[in-house]
């Protein structure tokens, strides 16, 4: 019998799949998520930094909120180390992100500075986009279509930043307000999209429904606090609708 070999990477090479990701992340997701940093440049500018590092916040920290935290933090004088705790609590919403995505990329032999890398790149609109087209590429080209995916909306923010470091002093508040609160807009139409099991609803459900509460927590705490209620909450009632279906 003549035995029939399988290219691991779907008869691409890993070139092309970078570039897939790239050409994939170049439309809305990358528009979206560059649109809604530009008012963290005119933010790094109010602090007294220069466009170098307000761009440089965004490659470097790659989280909107942190880095409105951070440069906000620093206009209000408050203490370094201060500052550093902060950002790192607001960052541990990533932490579920990269537990469900990172083995959906590992492939054989990938080594742990590229997954360092990769959870680096992990962000709100590159981890919900890469859940839903991640499954349908090879899982020795994952690797390579994420990074290109990531890179393409990086850099996308990235520029964008520095484009609102010059002209957020032309923008009304409530235009640039609003274009911070186009990730989390579009996050959430993104998870709607990807909903496939009674769980995926629940959570999004319990998410939405206890978030309002979370103005009550202690600072710091909200996002954490809400992501353990909310997903114990959809974790419990999946189990409940399993069970009923059983019977």
């Amino acid at each position: 019998m003549t035995e029939v070999m399988v290219d691991p990477l779907g008869g691409k090479s890993r070139a092309t799949w970078f570039w897939d990701g790239a050409r994939q992340a170049s439309g809305t997701p990358m528009l979206v998520v560059a649109a809604s940093l530009i008012g963290v440049g005119g933010l790094a500018r109010d602090a007294g930094f220069p466009v170098e590092v307000a761009m440089a916040s965004t490659l470097l920290i790659w989280a909107g909120p942190a880095q409105v935290l951070y440069f906000g933090a620093v206009i209000a004088k408050m203490p370094w180390p201060l500052i550093a705790v902060s950002i790192s609590l607001s960052s541990v919403r990533f932490l579920p992100m990269c537990v469900s995505l990172l083995p959906m990329l590992r492939g054989r032999g990938t080594r742990v500075w590229t997954l360092v890398l990769a959870a680096h790149c992990i962000a709100v609109t590159v981890w919900a986009e890469s859940m839903r087209r991640i499954p349908a590429v090879p899982r020795e080209a994952r690797m390579s279509f994420f990074f290109g995916f990531a890179a393409t909306c990086i850099g996308g923010t990235t520029l964008s930043t520095g484009l609102g470091f010059v002209l957020i002093g032309e923008l009304p508040v409530p235009f640039a307000a609003g274009l911070l609160f186009l990730t989390p807009i579009y996050f959430v139409a993104t998870l709607s999209r990807n909903i496939r099991k009674p769980i995926d609803a629940l959570s999004l459900v319990f998410g939405l429904g206890l978030g309002p509460l979370m103005t009550y927590a202690p600072e710091g705490f909200d996002l954490l606090l809400l992501g353990l209620s909310a997903g114990t909450l959809a974790y419990l009632g999946h189990k409940l609708i399993a069970r009923r279906r059983i019977a």
